[in-house]
């Protein structure tokens, strides 16, 4: 018998999971990349996968006593998931490991189906409501779980989410952990992606950061009109894109690929045959400008002619970049928590729109080459001069942030009947400009950008002739 029903989900049942084993790991002390997300949403990504055959693999009833099973013994390898935030006398906050567990929610949402969650033009609304935590701020993790699990049965499919304490990990972190939660619910004796618990790099200051009675609030407005889209960008076109950005000369003006000029480069760039198709092996030449980079810059100057700015005003593209292998000496791969900093490139809508393609990529692309250890060693420096939470949202009405990556394992997610059918996220940390980028659901190379904007904005990037020009489907 369900015991609440919320607008799209009925509630069937809630527990806390608690770890297989106690753990000895340490407190661990939070960074200076953990600390200035306490005034943000948690982390909320999810994943929905087809309805398995129960009747074949299971019994007739959705097995959730092995998906909590599965979670118990997943956070004996992720100890802080399953602890709680603390602030000592001296006011440095910390992740206790004590073991208090992660909510786990069971819900079903039957009058959903797949085609509900990724058939609509803009992400659907109910879509949030298959994450828990809600619009819940970081610091709370003081007093909730770091860790809520929701698994949502729908008409013809399930969909898997995770909402995490923005203070505790990034998205490295979070992938990792919902990997390895899928290896363990499908069998997998032991996970292969072990995470690196040090506390030891220039990221732990003897900085304390100075929290506000009642803990920080968000940065932005929970309440402005938004739309959500998702832009799906296959590899053809990205590969279309790097080369115009790059003034590769390979594309036509129709925007083909001219195969006399790409056959006779043949002898210098080789070509390999992968699932049937030839793919060029762009990647790995000497072009300055990547493929993300290139995408980037395409966003920029379609959002820009959307705002319609006057030439003067001041437009900032931000990016969020991984520290881990720019510090020297370079963090683990697996190191657990966040090692994010935020770079920002400006320039004048007038420069943005009266330049091509190229320009644009190449600010981005000089900003993203000098973020090495001399400079994320002087946002550590810069951030304990001035310590405070990260100011997140756009705050002039001229800011894009670009989060995630296109690299994270968001489809190496099998939980015993197969890989996502898609990734969608939350409501946290949403507002006007914020960019999410995703592999593509359709692998080989593509991208989906998760893009979030203001109505009147959405429309004008709907209707840009350049930007339409590289999306899929147009």
């Amino acid at each position: 018998m369900p015991c609440s029903t919320m607008d799209a989900v009925t509630l069937v049942s809630k527990c806390t999971i608690f770890p297989s084993q106690k753990t000895s790991l340490s407190d661990l002390k939070l960074s200076v990349s953990d600390l200035p997300m306490l005034s943000t949403h948690y982390i909320q990504k999810g994943a929905l996968f087809t309805r398995p055959h129960f009747s074949v693999i299971f019994s007739v009833r959705f097995p959730t006593s092995l998906i909590k099973r599965s979670l118990s013994q997943t956070l004996t390898h992720f100890p802080p998931l399953a602890g709680r935030l603390i602030t000592d006398s001296d006011g440095y906050v910390y992740i206790s490991c004590n073991d208090a567990g992660a909510d786990f929610t069971h819900a079903t949402a039957t009058h959903i189906f797949v085609r509900d969650v990724i058939g609509s033009i803009d992400v659907p609304d109910h879509v949030k409501e298959l994450f828990a935590f809600d619009r819940t701020v970081s610091y709370q993790g003081h007093f909730k779980p770091l860790l809520a699990v929701q698994v949502t049965e729908l008409a013809d499919g399930v969909f898997i989410s995770c909402s995490v304490n923005h203070a505790v990990i990034d998205g490295t972190s979070l992938w990792n952990f919902f990997n390895s939660f899928a290896e363990v619910t499908r069998g997998v004796k032991r996970i292969t992606r072990l995470p690196d618990f040090s506390r030891d790099s220039v990221l732990i200051s003897p900085v304390v950061l100075k929290i506000p009675d009642g803990g920080p609030k968000v940065t932005f407005s929970l309440d402005s009109p938004l739309r959500e889209r998702i832009f799906c960008f296959s590899r053809e076109s990205i590969l279309r894109l790097k080369d115009k950005t790059n003034n590769n000369p390979k594309w036509n003006m129709e925007g083909e690929i001219d195969i006399a000029e790409l056959m006779g480069k043949q002898s210098n760039d080789p070509l390999k045959i992968s699932d049937s198709k030839l793919t060029p092996l762009t990647e790995n030449l000497t072009s300055e400008i990547s493929s993300f980079q290139s995408l980037c810059a395409l966003l920029w100057r379609a959002v820009t002619r959307a705002r319609k700015f006057h030439a003067s005003k001041m437009t900032t593209f931000r990016m969020a970049v991984n520290c881990r292998h720019r510090l020297q000496p370079k963090l683990l791969p697996l190191y657990f928590g966040n090692a994010i900093q935020s770079i920002p490139t400006y320039a004048s809508a007038g420069d943005v729109l009266s330049h091509d393609l190229l320009w644009c990529a190449e600010q981005l692309n000089k900003n993203v080459k000098a973020h090495g250890n001399a400079m994320v060693r002087k946002y550590v420096e810069d951030w304990e001069s001035d310590p405070r939470c990260f100011p997140l949202g756009n705050f002039d009405g001229a800011m894009l942030t670009m989060g995630s990556s296109p690299r994270f394992p968001m489809y190496d997610n099998d939980f015993g009947w197969g890989r996502p059918i898609v990734v969608r996220s939350g409501r946290a940390n949403k507002f006007d400009g914020k960019i999410s980028a995703f592999p593509g659901r359709k692998g080989g190379g593509s991208v989906d950008l998760e893009v979030v904007l203001a109505p009147e904005t959405m429309d004008g990037l709907e209707s840009d002739p350049e930007f339409a020009q590289f999306v899929a489907g147009n």
